[in-house]
Parts: C-alpha cells; sequence; structure tokens
C-alpha cells in the first residue's frame, strides 16, 4: 500500500501499472455543496499492487493519471463507473476506456439490480468490508492510515470481483451482453451537461408546445446558474418548483409570487428575475423549432398487457439469472405495449432474443402466462405448457 502525494510517484507508479492487461479504479470525492464533483483521492490496484492517490496534495499533476485512464491496452475495472467516469470527464475532458463495470456485469449474472459494492464483496469472497469511512470528509488533510487502508480495500477486493465475474461471464457465454452498457458508460454524450438539453432529465410533463417552451429555458437557466456558480441544481431551484412554473407560465415577480413551491420574497431575487426572463423566452419560441413531442399510441388495453409484460419479464429474468432492470425497464414495456416496432433496448440485440421476442408474441395473443404447480410458465397458444 503506497500514498502517492508527488507528481514524480504518479509518473513511476502509472508506468508500472500500464503493463498490466486490468487495473482497479476507485474514486472519493465531495459533491454536496457544488456542482461539479470535487476529486479528492484515487485508487488503483494491478495484480502486483495497490497505491492511494492523494487528488488534492500540493502542486500534483494528475495527468499521468488520465494518460493511464485514456490508454487503450489496459482494461479500467470500476464499479457503479458513473460517478468516477464524470470526474474524469470534467478534470481532463476524455472518458476511461475500455472499462469493466462490475455492477453491470453483476447484474447481467442475476446478482440483482443494482447491488451495492459491499453486497457483492461479501457474495463472492466471503469478505465483510468495513464501511464507516464511506462518509468521512476525504478533502480534510492529512489522510488519516484508517482512511487509506479504507480506500485501498476498495480496489483490492475489486480484484477479485473482476476475475470471478468474468470468468462467470465467459462460462455462461455472456461477455459480449455488457456491449451496449459500456458503450452508453463510455460515451462522452452521457457526461456532457449542455444547458440546451437539462430539460431532458426532468420527469416534468408537458402537454402544450408553449409548456415545453417554457421547460426547455427555464431548466437551461438554471443549469447554467448551477454551472457558473458551482453549486447543485437544487440550490438554484427544485425540481417541484420547474414543473409549478411550467405549469402557471409566471411573467410578472407578483405572479411568481403566488407560486408556493418557491421561497417567500424570492420573486424580488435576482434569480427570480432570472426565471421570468427564462418564461418569456420560453413563450416566445416558435413552435416549430421545438423538439417533437411524441405521443404515445393508445394500446387496447395498455395497462393490462403492461402487467401481463411484467409477469413474463420477471420471469425470464428468474430463469436465465439476470436483473429485470437491464432487460427491460417498465418505459420499455409501455412503448412496446404501444407499438412493435418501438426503438427501445428490450428490441434488439440479447435483449430481444431473451425477452423481446416473447414479449410481442404474449402482446399479439401467441403466447401464453400459465401456472403449473406454483410456477408461471409460458407457451405458444393452442400447445401445452412448458
Amino acid at each position: 500500500m503506497e500514498l502517492i502525494t508527488t507528481t514524480s510517484e504518479l509518473t513511476e507508479v502509472c508506468t508500472r501499472l500500464k503493463r498490466h492487461p486490468f487495473v482497479t479504479v476507485d474514486t472519493e470525492f465531495l459533491r454536496e455543496t457544488t456542482y461539479y464533483p470535487i476529486l479528492c483521492v484515487a485508487q488503483m490496484a494491478s495484480p502486483d499492487e495497490a497505491v492511494v492517490v492523494d487528488a488534492m496534495a500540493s502542486g500534483i499533476d494528475l495527468a499521468p493519471f488520465f494518460e493511464l485512464m485514456a490508454d487503450e491496452k489496459v482494461l479500467k475495472v470500476f464499479h457503479a463507473a458513473r460517478q468516477d467516469i464524470e470526474i474524469v470527464w470534467h478534470r481532463a475532458k476524455m472518458v476511461p476506456h475500455p472499462i469493466f463495470d462490475t455492477q453491470v456485469a453483476a447484474m447481467v449474472l442475476g446478482y440483482g439490480d443494482s447491488i451495492s459494492y459491499d453486497q457483492l464483496v461479501q457474495r463472492i469472497t466471503g469478505d465483510l468490508l468495513d464501511k464507516s469511512h464511506r462518509f468521512t470528509d476525504w478533502a480534510r488533510r492529512p489522510l488519516s492510515e484508517a482512511q487509506v487502508t479504507y480506500a485501498v480495500s476498495d480496489v483490492t477486493h475489486l480484484r477479485d470481483v473482476y476475475h470471478a465475474l468474468s470468468a462467470d461471464l465467459d462460462r455462461r457465454g455472456r461477455a459480449d451482453w455488457l456491449g451496449d452498457e459500456m458503450a452508453v458508460l463510455t460515451s462522452p454524450e452521457t457526461y456532457r451537461a449542455e444547458p440546451e438539453r437539462a430539460w431532458m432529465r426532468l420527469r416534468t410533463r408537458v402537454r402544450k408546445p408553449k409548456e415545453l417552451g417554457v421547460l426547455i429555458e427555464v431548466a437551461a437557466w438554471r443549469e447554467r446558474e448551477a454551472q457558473e456558480r458551482d453549486v447543485p441544481r437544487g440550490r438554484i431551484l427544485k425540481d417541484d418548483a420547474i414543473g409549478d412554473i411550467v405549469v402557471q407560465v409566471p411573467t410578472t415577480p407578483e405572479r411568481l409570487a403566488s407560486l408556493r413551491s418557491l421561497p417567500k420574497g424570492f420573486e424580488r431575487s435576482k434569480l427570480g428575475e432570472g426565471i421570468i426572463d427564462a418564461v418569456k423566452r420560453g413563450l416566445a419560441r416558435d413552435p416549430k423549432t421545438l423538439p417533437r413531442m411524441e405521443r404515445a399510441k393508445a394500446a387496447p388495453n395498455g395497462a393490462a398487457t403492461v402487467e401481463l409484460m411484467k409477469v413474463l419479464l420477471r420471469m425470464t429474468a428468474e430463469r436465465h439469472g439476470v436483473a429485470a432492470k437491464i432487460i427491460a425497464t417498465v418505459d420499455d414495456l409501455e412503448s412496446i405495449a404501444a407499438d412493435d416496432d418501438a426503438e427501445v433496448p428490450a428490441l434488439s440485440g440479447w435483449r430481444r432474443e431473451l425477452f423481446g421476442e416473447k414479449a410481442l408474441a404474449l402482446k399479439a395473443g401467441r403466447l401464453v402466462l400459465a401456472i403449473e404447480r406454483g410456477q408461471v410458465v409460458a407457451a405458444e397458444r393452442g400447445e401445452p405448457s412448458s
């Protein structure tokens, strides 16, 4: 175990790590009070060694670390990689590649939906991890010996988890199943926080073009404010407040003051002015320039069809030992119920072979579900169930 605090030490260790086919990686960061995550510590391990990099050490240049993350000859192994990758993207404007996400691999192998790291380690190795430092202040210096030990244990156990999952994927012929998920995780589009696309992350439902225009402009305004001030989005404006603004479209301080989701006096602040201006921009947008509002075709007995597909999905997941969440989402099922050619992951690749074709057959009445000896089974219509 080694604590890296200088650029020369980091260069030497990254040179050694590049000689291996894979390295395990984890990060410790803070973002409770900021928009952008603050990288405090990065830990890495090869089969030969494990190191902890003090990313906040005075004068340290993390370029060797980012070069290793970009090295195509070295597989980077993470657990629940998205936030770790987001940090690298923010600091270096690059995405680690190639990667292996053990949480996704575990879902493909039937360990459940989004299994936590400590649970996965326990199930594979039998070891119980000490998670007492999970919420420690990683920005405080000096780092304690206990913190460094905790950080190292994450990447050393990750080696054993990776070996076990990788071997199981090969044995069951599912290594290729990770491809789509890894492609999403390694796409820069996943991490670009462009204000003009901020509305797409919100669950606010709109019914009219003018509401969509307001949603786009207000969400973009909030994103820019959060980025410029480097504070969490919710510190600028809560999601539920955006929903109220979209419906009420306040164009004056008086109308803004009537919204119960905003604090008293908010309408007189600079932020209040910004919201009103954003609402006016949204109302002024030409409907022809707005994204198309997709209206799903109403499927006959759509709700009942989705419920039947949920049963089929659960049955398929249990039978094949795959987490249901990675096969299909409820949104996927609703889309399939409305359209046989819906552009959803569940109707392409291995997911279609495993579940999608059966879902379409169930919808068309060619497949039936029945209960035999307490088990849900599927059968071709008109034939004995099996």
